[in-house]
C-alpha cells in the first residue's frame, strides 16, 4: 500500500515541474540571455526578442500541458490501488516515461514557433510583417497574458 502512494506521488513530479517551471518562465522569464536558466537552444538565444518569445511560449505550453498531464496521471493509478508492488512499479515506470516523452516533445513545438517568429511573422520590426499571414493571430493570442 505504501508503495502505491510512493509511485502516485512520484508520477506527479513531472507534471508539477512543468506547471511550476512553466509558470515561472511565462510570468517571470530570465531577463538576460544565459546558458543556465530558461529555454536554451541556439535559436532561442539568437537575440533578446527570440529569447523573450521562447520563454513565454515554452512557459505557457508547459503550464497547460502540466495541468493536462496531472489528470490522467491520477486516474491511471486508481484501479491499481492495493495491487502488487510489481504491477504498481511497472505502471509508475510507464506513466513517468510517457510524461518525460511529452515534456521533451514540447521542444519541437517551441522550435517550430520560434522558426515562424524568426521568419518575421511575430517580429513587428521586420519588413515581412507587412505581408498578410493567417497564423499571426494564433501567435499573438499565445503571447497575450491570460490570467
Amino acid at each position: 500500500m505504501w508503495f502505491w502512494w510512493f509511485m502516485f506521488i512520484c508520477d506527479f513530479i513531472v507534471p508539477a515541474a512543468m506547471i511550476l517551471g512553466g509558470r515561472m518562465m511565462w510570468k517571470h522569464p530570465p531577463k538576460d540571455i544565459n546558458g543556465i536558466v530558461g529555454y536554451r537552444t541556439r535559436r532561442s538565444m539568437k537575440n533578446k526578442e527570440t529569447w523573450k518569445f521562447a520563454q513565454e511560449y515554452c512557459g505557457r505550453l508547459w503550464w497547460k500541458i502540466g495541468w493536462l498531464m496531472s489528470i490522467p496521471s491520477a486516474l491511471v493509478h486508481i484501479p491499481f490501488y492495493g495491487k502488487s508492488e510489481g504491477m504498481v512499479g511497472i505502471l509508475g515506470g510507464i506513466v513517468c516515461t510517457l510524461e518525460c516523452v511529452v515534456m521533451i516533445s514540447t521542444i519541437y513545438f517551441v522550435e517550430k514557433a520560434l522558426k515562424r517568429f524568426d521568419m518575421g511573422y511575430g517580429d513587428y520590426t521586420k519588413e515581412k510583417q507587412s505581408q498578410p499571414d493567417e497564423g499571426l493571430e494564433e501567435i499573438d493570442a499565445l503571447l497575450k497574458d491570460e490570467t
